[in-house]
């Protein structure tokens, strides 16, 4: 089903039955970090969990939400670059046309324009920096182990920014509404419960999930 053939004493490319196994076993471990780390999910799901904190809601929506929201918007974005991936490496592999090696670099050409286009050219020069690598004459000759860490620090940083941003107008209620509790003499009662109210009202009104959503969506376009 993986296209792994796992019977006879070698495969074609000299591995083994268990070798195999291995490997794959390992790429598995490896492919949910993968996925977190190297797709839009960092920064949407980044966005999603300041957006409840600057809510006040705790734990509404949960978790599982959040993290399946992230999920789905990530897949909606990566389908095109998967799907060229897929038509250019792993076709021509299962044809025959091309072997291991051929199909790895066609496959992951997709994915390096990807994370090109969102990674900062400072963090991509930081990461040749650390790996004392030769600067490349071309963007398209970075390899993915410059592009990959470049591309998570650009993402945070983006995520960060946009959060902070998502937490400005729910900031000003919060003053406002911790100073008019005051100068009522309200001192017992604590402002972020009457904020919340007005907080998640002001979110409904203006629509915001889909301000949000559209506006993260449009960011990756």
């Amino acid at each position: 089903m993986l296209g792994i053939p796992l019977k006879g004493g070698r495969a074609a490319d000299g591995l083994g039955p268990s070798l195999q196994v291995v490997l794959l076993l390992t790429a598995m471990t490896v492919l949910p970090a993968l996925l977190v780390s190297l797709t839009p999910f960092l920064r949407i799901s980044l966005i999603l969990h300041f957006l409840r904190q600057a809510l006040g809601t705790q734990t509404a929506p949960s978790n599982q939400v959040l993290i399946g929201l992230s999920m789905f918007l990530s897949l909606l974005i990566m389908t095109p670059v998967i799907g060229e991936a897929y038509r250019k490496g792993w076709e021509p592999l299962e044809q025959g046309k091309i072997n291991r090696e051929e199909a790895w670099e066609a496959g992951s050409k997709p994915l390096k324009g990807f994370l090109l286009r969102f990674a900062r050219e400072k963090d991509i020069a930081l990461m040749v920096e650390i790996t004392k690598a030769a600067p490349p004459r071309t963007p398209q000759d970075l390899g993915l182990g410059i592009l990959a860490p470049a591309y998570v620090l650009s993402e945070l940083k983006a995520g960060f920014q946009i959060g902070a941003v998502l937490y400005l107008p729910f900031l000003v209620i919060d003053i406002v509404v911790a100073s008019v509790t005051l100068s009522l003499g309200m001192v017992q009662l604590p402002p972020v419960m009457v904020s919340a109210p007005f907080k998640i009202l002001l979110f409904v009104l203006v629509d915001g999930w889909n301000l949000v959503v559209g506006s993260m969506m449009r960011s990756f376009q």
